[in-house]
């Protein structure tokens, strides 16, 4: 008679996912290395010193992806309620003259010495698991709205409608997969939607970057530079690029070449070609969280992963869009590309919240 060995198969994450993180994560490196020498050098003297920052903070990221790809993802329900709070007073922080940073007209940061954080980076992570707990432990519709109205109202006295727009987009999605009647979600939208139009057309720099996104040709030296600017860069692209390093829009013509503006650099330098690569790549990392997300082993992870995956693909969906002039500037990071340290950061540790969820992933 013949025995059997009955060999145990260990939990993997989804390599895919990982190996697309990976992907995106080096290609920031290079692109920010080459989009901010000319900044870092005129500022600091130093064309490195960006891209020695966002080393360090790759670094810090990829730690903290594997340690939350390591912890359970049930472990975050029994914190979302505190980081929430904490996110919610650091809000307030940064609006208190002298705590917050204010740059450009807005304040947005807080400076801790050594590095300056961005609270409303926090926020998207938090309120994704605070929702995802409140709505798996069948809360009345009025516990979903409040803390999303609360965080939008904070998040516009920055003033950032970027952002708002990404938190209000991936808890909206969040909300209208659980047992909500319609009724209150299509009046919850009608009101959002409402809302954003009217802080668009009572605030004039809102409503300039609108006008400028319908009269592109207008004013070129003044509310029209930024996205002329871009439409440059993306022109000289052309289908191959004009080659790697050789972008002459990140020479200070373009405003944030290494954030927002990113993606119109490397459109410059590989073409249309690099910028398609780019586009697949994020295409195949919401297709990869969408699988995780049909396959999640229970509730509260199913809606937590649909959280996550609409900030991240949302803000990447934006970014790109505002660059190609389908939508008006926003003013947001690309995920995993653009230089920033609070973003990267809580997009990775989202990243590693989606990987150990597919460790659990029903087969």
């Amino acid at each position: 008679m013949r025995k059997v060995r009955l060999v145990s198969q260990k939990a993997s994450i989804d390599r895919g996912l990982l190996a697309v993180v990976l992907m995106l994560s080096f290609i920031g490196l290079v692109a920010v290395a080459d989009a901010s020498a000319p900044q870092a050098l005129n500022v600091f003297s130093d064309k490195f010193y960006f891209i020695k920052q966002q080393l360090v903070w790759v670094a810090l990221g990829m730690i903290v992806l594997f340690a939350a790809a390591t912890v359970n993802y049930k472990f975050w329900a029994k914190i979302a309620t505190p980081i929430f709070v904490i996110s919610i007073i650091l809000l307030i922080l940064v609006l208190i003259p002298g705590i917050g940073v204010r740059v450009l007209g807005a304040r947005r940061w807080i400076n801790l010495g050594s590095f300056v954080f961005q609270p409303s980076e926090l926020i998207k992570f938090s309120l994704a698991l605070f929702i995802a707990k409140l709505v798996t432990s069948k809360k009345q519709s009025m516990y979903y709205f409040a803390p999303l109205v609360l965080v939008a109202l904070l998040i516009m006295l920055e003033p950032d409608l970027g952002t708002t727009l990404i938190v209000a987009t991936a808890s909206m999605a969040q909300i209208f997969v659980s047992n909500l009647g319609i009724w209150h979600f299509l009046v919850a939208t009608l009101g959002g939607g409402l809302s954003v139009f009217l802080l668009i057309i009572t605030s004039d720099y809102r409503r300039q970057r609108l006008l400028t996104f319908f009269e592109t040709t207008s004013d070129p030296l003044g509310r029209s530079y930024h996205i002329r600017q871009i439409l440059l860069a993306l022109g000289s692209g052309g289908f191959f690029g004009i080659g790697l390093g050789q972008s002459r829009q990140k020479y200070l013509f373009l405003p944030e070449a290494a954030t927002d503006s990113i993606f119109a650099v490397i459109a410059e330098e590989m073409g249309f070609l690099g910028a398609l690569v780019i586009v697949l790549l994020f295409v195949f990392f919401i297709y990869k969280c969408f699988r995780i997300i049909k396959s999640a082993p229970d509730d509260f992870s199913k809606i937590l992963a649909l959280g996550l995956t609409v900030w991240i693909g949302g803000q990447a969906i934006l970014n790109m869009g505002s660059v190609v002039a389908l939508v008006p500037l926003t003013g947001i990071p690309l995920p995993f590309v653009s230089y920033g340290g609070s973003s990267l950061v809580m997009v990775l540790c989202a990243t590693g919240i989606l990987l150990n969820i597919s460790k659990y992933a029903k087969k």
